[in-house]
């Protein structure tokens, strides 16, 4: 039997079709690899945002924790700040009903070895010889340059500085000028220095930050708080 000259045989597809069907195809899985991509680095950023966010909450939380726990000692200042480190004696949040009161000493500074505000805290502490060691040791921490955390060490996030103004006589002042020093007679009994009415935190965060820039933190003592309201 004979094909009729006007019937076209079936063929595959030409080495055009398929080249074009190959960089349609690559195409496609470029813009669906970029949009995976995207969504995995937009889900990056919001996770390591919100984690920062989070580590800074946890910090400020703890930093009015601390100051809303100072137990003013004779012979210690409530607070005291050097302008590199700030320490402070507080109660212990471990303490039991069966237990005796005891105290903690507790430091914040900015390490310059790691770039990160750190706080440390001592053991529980019984006696008076045990406060001043731990009030000593507290500068030693401080001024100490390594990179390895030592025990009761928090590394807690990076900052740029920190500054901090104590509230006294009306009004702001850094608290290493003779305007933050406490009024003549305001001070206990072998205190050397009473807490201030309120403490200011400022942060310089660093670019890379959840918040970067300038950060404020206004602490009030409770006492001064129900007072005026």
């Amino acid at each position: 039997m004979k094909r009729s000259p006007h019937v076209r045989c079936p063929h595959g597809f030409t080495l055009v079709e398929l080249l074009v069907a190959i960089a349609v195809m690559a195409v496609l899985s470029l813009m669906s690899w970029r949009a995976i991509d995207g969504m995995y680095r937009t889900q990056t950023i919001t996770r390591e945002r919100t984690d920062s966010l989070t580590e800074l909450q946890g910090a400020l939380g703890q930093w009015v924790a601390d100051l809303d726990a100072v137990v003013p000692q004779p012979g210690f200042a409530a607070i005291d700040f050097d302008g590199l480190v700030l320490r402070l004696v507080r109660r212990d949040v471990m303490d039991t009903p069966l237990q005796s009161p005891g105290l903690r000493v507790v430091a914040w500074t900015r390490q310059n070895t790691t770039g990160l505000w750190t706080r440390w805290q001592s053991a529980p502490l019984r006696t008076q010889a045990e406060l001043l060691g731990a009030w000593q040791n507290a500068t030693q921490w401080a001024q100490a340059t390594r990179s390895d955390a030592v025990p009761g060490e928090v590394r807690l996030m990076p900052v740029v500085s920190w500054e901090l103004f104590y509230y006294r006589n009306n009004a702001w002042a850094n608290p290493l000028s003779a305007s933050g020093a406490p009024t003549t007679g305001a001070a206990g009994a072998g205190d050397a220095s009473p807490l201030p009415d309120g403490v200011r935190l400022v942060l310089q965060l660093p670019p890379n930050a959840a918040m970067p820039g300038r950060l404020q933190r206004d602490w009030a003592r409770a006492t001064v708080t129900r007072r005026r309201s």
